[in-house]
């Protein structure tokens, strides 16, 4: 039964009350007439809108939005081609765990089911991409379901929901009341499982800590820091989730992503205890299901995350923990262990190997542009709070093995893999948090994947510095192809624009940089320029990779018999 509040409104101009009224600032979209009745509510709202340039780009700034603050913001798409080209930021929000809504327009209620223009089952298409899709058929129950789409994003393990929006639906007048502002659940660890814990970690001589998943802090960050601290402990994170620990403290070891520190792979073998908190421990931070026997892991497990289907789901624990970062660090602050000799050393030695990995004095590359030193300069002028971006392509192992990210909300990156991520990522990030540095980079192949959102960039003046590293290739295959097929190379093959010219094109700043020395000046000249910038480096194909070079992945294979 519905409560009445005396005013009739429009179904969406009650959709967009819900979204203020949830705590929804923005919305990300690419316009469409199957809602336009939402944005013509949005036109007297105080929720600020960014109008992208690709359905794709609109989902991954939302999601950029989410992974920042915890919360989601709202996309709102067109009709199928709208809504099936935002799949790929949907796609990383659920195996990012990110909140998100998105909104789809959908043909009138009448006219379903006759394949009408542009029509799609929405349910059937995003039901795997998302923790839920629906349809919203009665304007009456837009405040129950936007309401629990709110609580099933941020709860648990977050996500994305997918809401079909029919179009005359959001025409309809009714009578109907708000909702209330939706709160995530949050669950604690029960006392007998603190003393479990306590009593495991205190029996262990070479404890290992794995953070990950979302649903962190900037306040459970420093806290879990200065736990680390006082336990001796070495901590490591999962694939692209560096902004967790600060990466310049004694007790970082490195991160267990793509092509990690052999020696570091070694540490997590040779553990005793695992304590995993918030990380599903996936096929690339266990390097393809190798670190940890299944279903019984040969190190006593400790799997601390917020969604309790995912405990046991692939590793069986010692002992369970169902709560988020956030609510377990709070609850573990009191935990004391004893000084351990091997603990100390166990670290010690990790700590050691991680400082001479990520070293970019050690690293010389073919050609004349040395990304380390593109690192090392980044390092020494960039803020701590600046955030760094990027999306799929070997480009992005400079990044995460010599970018000292020190910061909670510094990071962003797809543990997906979906390339394309980081210019709509930095544009959605400069939009939310206008005073940071933020800086994104990119492939070739990755940055015309969503470059057109640079358009985006320009339109509200936010000044992102896009380095596109450019090696002519799609890369990370070409790599495969050599290391499977040597020699037989097919359809990895790019001719590029001169990206500088490409920037100046849009109204923004371009520089072009062939050799390191270039690099610092050209940096400071995009910085001070005050226009989004792109940064186009031009690196020998052979560079692909800090430990080894193109052609010795192909002579590798060839010596195999392959």
């Amino acid at each position: 039964m519905q409560a009445n509040t005396g005013r009739a409104r429009t179904g969406g101009q009650i959709l967009v009350d819900q979204l203020r009224i949830h705590g929804i600032d923005h919305v990300f979209c690419v316009p469409g007439e199957s809602y336009l009745a939402v944005l013509d509510a949005l036109h007297d709202s105080s929720i600020t809108v960014t109008v992208c340039r690709h359905e794709g780009g609109a989902a991954m700034m939302a999601e950029a939005h989410g992974k920042l603050t915890g919360r989601p913001a709202a996309c709102f798409v067109t009709r199928a081609p709208g809504a099936t080209n935002a799949a790929s930021g949907i796609h990383i929000a659920y195996h990012d765990s990110t909140p998100m809504l998105v909104f789809v327009g959908q043909v009138e209620r009448g006219v379903r089911e006759r394949d009408a223009l542009q029509e799609l089952d929405y349910r059937a298409a995003f039901q795997p991409l998302a923790k839920w899709a629906t349809e919203i058929d009665d304007a009456a129950r837009i405040p129950e379901i936007v309401s629990r789409a709110m609580h099933l994003s941020m709860s648990g393990r977050p996500g994305p929901v997918v809401i079909s929006l029919p179009e005359d639906m959001l025409v309809d007048s009714v009578d109907v009341q708000d909702g209330r502002a939706a709160q995530a659940a949050v669950s604690y660890p029960g006392p007998q499982q603190i003393d479990a814990l306590q009593a495991l970690l205190s029996k262990a001589e070479r404890p290992l800590i794995v953070l990950g998943g979302s649903r962190w802090t900037p306040q459970a960050v420093e806290q879990f820091t200065r736990i680390a601290q006082a336990w001796g402990a070495p901590v490591t994170v999962s694939l692209r989730r560096q902004m967790l620990f600060p990466t310049d403290h004694d007790c970082f070891v490195g991160d267990l992503g793509f092509g990690p520190n052999p020696k570091l792979v070694q540490y997590v073998k040779q553990a005793d205890l695992l304590l995993l908190i918030g990380s599903r421990m996936s096929e690339v931070p266990s390097q393809g299901y190798t670190l940890m026997d299944i279903p019984v892991p040969g190190q006593t497990l400790i799997h601390v995350h917020p969604d309790a289907g995912e405990l046991g789901r692939v590793y069986q624990p010692t002992l369970a923990v169902n709560a988020a970062p956030a609510e377990f660090v709070e609850a573990i602050g009191q935990i004391a262990l004893p000084a351990s000799e091997s603990r100390s050393r166990y670290l010690a030695d990790a700590r050691n190997e991680y400082l001479a990995w990520s070293d970019t004095a050690a690293i010389h590359s073919p050609g004349a542009l040395q990304m380390a030193q593109v690192m090392d300069y980044l390092n020494k002028h960039l803020p701590d709070d600046a955030i760094v971006c990027n999306g799929a392509g070997n480009y992005a192992t400079w990044v995460h093995r010599f970018h000292h990210f020190k910061r909670f909300g510094s990071q962003l990156a797809p543990t997906s893999g979906s390339m394309g991520y980081g210019v709509p990522a930095a544009v959605g990030a400069k939009r939310i948090l206008p005073d940071r540095t933020v800086l994104a980079f990119a492939g070739d192949g990755c940055f015309l994947m969503h470059g057109q959102e640079f358009a985006t960039a320009v339109q509200y003046q936010l000044p992102v510095i896009i380095i596109i590293v450019d090696n002519g290739m799609l890369g990370t295959i070409r790599m495969h192809q050599e290391r499977e097929y040597p020699g037989r190379t097919v359809a990895t093959d790019l001719k590029n624009p001169d990206f500088a010219v490409y920037a100046a094109a849009f109204g923004g700043h371009g520089e072009r940089v062939e050799r390191s020395e270039d690099f610092p000046p050209a940096f400071e000249r995009a910085l001070a320029s005050g226009k989004p910038a792109i940064i186009h480096c031009l690196i020998d194909p052979e560079a692909i990779n800090p430990s080894y070079t193109l052609s010795s992945v192909r002579d590798a294979a060839v010596a195999a018999g392959r």
